[in-house]
């Protein structure tokens, strides 16, 4: 039991790496990070590691997060991959796509329970993404895969 602890523990360190800020959360705590009543734009990204389109807009994420690093904006990438993938799955492609922005795994398994408490008109289709600004009264909601000109277009208009 104690090699397998220690094991696991290696195994996550040499996968993560001090610029990486990788987390799992339930939907309660990721809500109070949605309804903070502060004026930073929240860009709240839905993906998985086995869902080609988010794979293929996370560079933009990553982009968008350096672009506005030293501003009001918060690029959060909230994966629903499995719980039992995280270690095995999720770290690795983190590790080897460079994610800079910070990760989330949600830790749900009831999808009719915590798709309403991001948006009523997410369907549960990934990609998904939400644009939160509450200070501001801004929550746009996107069910598609998104790109940097999109997204920049968007916090522009936040401002």
């Amino acid at each position: 039991m104690m090699r397998t602890s220690i094991l696991v523990l290696l195994l996550f360190t040499a996968i993560t790496s001090p610029s990486q800020n990788v987390g799992i959360i339930k939907i309660t705590e990721l809500e109070k990070r949605i309804h903070t009543n502060s004026d930073t734009t929240y860009i709240i990204n839905f993906w998985a590691t086995w869902c080609v389109p988010c794979v293929k807009e996370l560079p933009d994420f990553d982009s968008i997060n350096e672009a506005y690093i030293n501003k009001k904006v918060k690029v959060i990438l909230v994966s629903l991959d499995f719980k039992e993938d995280f270690l095995t799955k999720l770290l690795p492609f983190i590790k080897t796509k460079k994610i800079k922005s910070e990760v989330l795994l949600l830790d749900e398994s009831n999808a009719n329970y915590f798709i309403p408490k991001v948006s009523n008109s997410w369907s549960g289709a990934i990609p998904a993404t939400l644009i939160i600004n509450n200070k501001k009264k801004i929550n746009h909601f996107f069910e598609k895969k998104l790109n940097y000109e999109f997204l920049n277009t968007e916090i522009e208009f936040v401002k």
